[in-house]
């Protein structure tokens, strides 16, 4: 196929979704990344039991999810432009091995202060496999079954981040929280065997300069500046020198990052991908709709074990129908969004998510699993599976094929700098700082408020998508011509004629 020969070397000319090896791709893909998102979500429903054991106050739970999210928000624009540069494969294997390294770690933590370093750690391996995992589907698939990959890859992710709590819930009931890291491991070792056997090599062959290790560095730092204000503050104060000086830096290391990425000539982020509306807006849905997923999904496991009085197994049990949502449906509403376009489903989509976050304010301290949380969980699940797959593929579709790995980077940090500064902003703008996770009723309060936040973000996410978001227009076949000869990976215009290899 033309753009795969142009973008990529070491690569298949297209791999059929119906394939042996095209299913063993998708299986390394789907678990890698898999890892990731249950880790992310798992932690979660650990969080009470991690509180006990370390005596831990809000903030330092707060800095157990923020700490892997930091390092995996602030690298994924550089780890995605590694793996355009250097081998999309060669860096998923290496984030996958890092990932399992820094788990055995947490596992062995001996107090807060460890786990939250290593999980930072941890978040470096995330941020060298995550977008290797998209981009590998992107460069390997043919064009007419790309939707059906990333649409099975969304589903089978939605549900590895939605089986973390359940996970996590047994894990923790049948040992310790501490299981929850060591499970990993065996993963991380089939992936490895997998992928290495499987999964075909691809690269950008035009990326030839030096890296912009300047720009990750000033926006890690900056994101670190940031969070650790915006978590600190409502404990410490938002006068003190400390926090004060934090945020200061973290905003202006944030805005000379967008500063060295437009004089740049090489930059991790290129400007020009913003030019493209339809890419500005599908990110801007994605910053909405996974900040209210990532602040409501670090409070609602405190809010059923310390209120609703639940087991971290039956915490876990509780979010299962999400699970099988998205398992049944994530892969057919890509499908679906690949035959009507993207827009309604876009629209649609947040606008159910926050249905089922308003329907979280219904949980309260009876807890009553048929008409309190079954209910909302189910929208919520619904709304997910609508939105997810048609969301992952606009974004991608809006980018060039050469930028595969950069945009899949983008789309990820959009989506993991919400959760973090959701997860840092959330519970001080709801009430719930210090120990309020240990009185049930100031937590019960808070928790209300924070859904209705969310939810109210999840509405803005659907009205903008309605506003903005436009399907692709369909171009008519002339008779005799080759289906997508001369086209990119993506959606994107017509690649020039000499860049097409042999055409």
């Amino acid at each position: 196929m033309a753009g795969n020969q142009a973008v990529t070397s070491s690569s298949p000319a297209g791999l059929s979704y119906r394939s042996s090896r095209g299913r063993w791709v998708l299986a390394a893909t789907v678990l890698g990344s898999a890892i990731a998102s249950i880790d992310a979500t798992v932690v979660g429903i650990a969080l009470p039991a991690i509180g006990r054991d370390f005596h831990a106050s809000m903030a330092a739970l707060q800095w157990v999810v923020t700490g892997y999210t930091l390092t995996l928000a602030g690298l994924l624009l550089f780890t995605g432009a590694l793996g355009d540069r250097y081998g999309r494969k060669k860096v998923f294997l290496t984030g996958v091995a890092w990932f399992a390294a820094a788990s055995a770690i947490c596992a062995a933590a001996p107090d807060a202060p460890v786990l939250i370093l290593a999980r930072a750690v941890q978040g470096i391996g995330a941020a060298l496999l995550t977008p290797g995992s998209l981009a590998i589907l992107e460069a390997s698939f043919r064009k007419e079954d790309r939707s059906k990959a990333i649409g099975a890859w969304s589903g089978f992710a939605g549900v590895g981040t939605a089986i973390g709590p359940f996970l996590g819930g047994w894990l923790i009931a049948a040992v310790s929280w501490r299981l929850i890291f060591i499970i990993n491991l065996p993963i991380a070792v089939t992936v490895l065997a997998v992928a290495w056997r499987h999964v075909p090599e691809s690269r950008n062959e035009a990326e030839t300069g030096r890296l912009d290790t300047g720009g990750g560095a000033l926006v890690t730092v900056g994101l670190i500046g940031l969070t650790y204000g915006l978590i600190e503050g409502p404990s410490s104060g938002w006068g003190r020198s400390l926090t004060l000086a934090a945020l200061i830096a973290g905003a202006a290391l944030l805005a000379a990052f967008t500063v060295r990425e437009r004089r740049a000539s090489a930059p991790l982020l290129p400007l020009s991908m913003f030019a493209s509306a339809q890419f500005t807006a599908a990110n801007v849905v994605t910053f909405a709709v996974y900040a209210a997923l990532g602040g409501v999904l670090f409070l609602l496991p405190i809010q059923l074990e310390q209120v609703s009085g639940y087991t971290a197994m039956e915490a876990g049990l509780s979010l299962l129908p999400v699970t099988l949502i998205m398992l049944v449906l994530s892969a057919r509403s890509g499908a679906l969004a690949a035959r009507i376009g993207p827009r309604l489903q876009m629209t649609v989509g947040p606008l159910v998510i926050g249905a089922g976050l308003v329907l979280f304010t219904r949980i309260g301290p009876a807890g009553d699993y048929l008409t309190e949380v079954l209910p909302a969980v189910a929208v919520f699940g619904f709304g997910l599976a609508i939105n997810v797959a048609p969301l992952t593929a606009t974004v991608l579709a809006a980018a060039p094929a050469e930028q595969a790995g950069t945009a899949s980077a983008v789309n990820n940090d959009v989506a993991r700098a919400a959760g973090l500064i959701a997860v840092a902003i959330l519970p001080a703008a709801a009430g719930l700082t210090g120990s309020a996770y240990l009185h049930p009723a100031q937590f019960s309060a808070g928790f209300r408020t924070a859904s209705v936040i969310s939810a109210g973000l999840c509405l803005f996410a659907g009205v903008l998508a309605a506003a903005t978001i436009r399907n692709p227009r369909r171009a008519p076949q002339a008779a005799g011509a080759q289906p997508h000869a001369l086209h990119c990976a993506l959606d994107a215009p017509p690649q020039r004629p000499e860049a097409a290899t042999g055409r």
